[in-house]
């Protein structure tokens, strides 16, 4: 079964995109989680981090510095660099 997945972006066309296979295991993998900033978003994080360090996993914790926008390139490349998966998250 094909997935579609759309870009929120003002595009007229979407652009169409490879997911990346996800890993089998997270064991010696580092988990990135990002923060967009919406309200109550760090609370879910907190408890997702809580739950992978205690599996002892490897945690990179992120925050962009507003929802409204794209995560600025250095965070992005920050992330990149730094962590092998990413769970983004946002609450209200």
């Amino acid at each position: 079964m094909a997935r579609v997945v759309l870009d929120p972006t003002a595009e007229t066309a979407p652009a169409t995109r490879e997911r990346t296979p996800r890993p089998a295991a997270l064991t010696g993998l580092t988990v990135g989680l990002l923060d967009i900033s919406k309200h109550r978003g760090d609370v879910f994080l907190d408890r997702v981090a809580e739950h992978l360090t205690a599996a002892g996993h490897t945690v990179a914790r992120f925050r962009k510095p507003t929802f409204t926008k794209p995560a600025p390139i250095d965070l992005r490349h920050e992330i990149a660099t730094k962590c092998d998966v990413v769970i983004e998250a946002l609450a209200d």
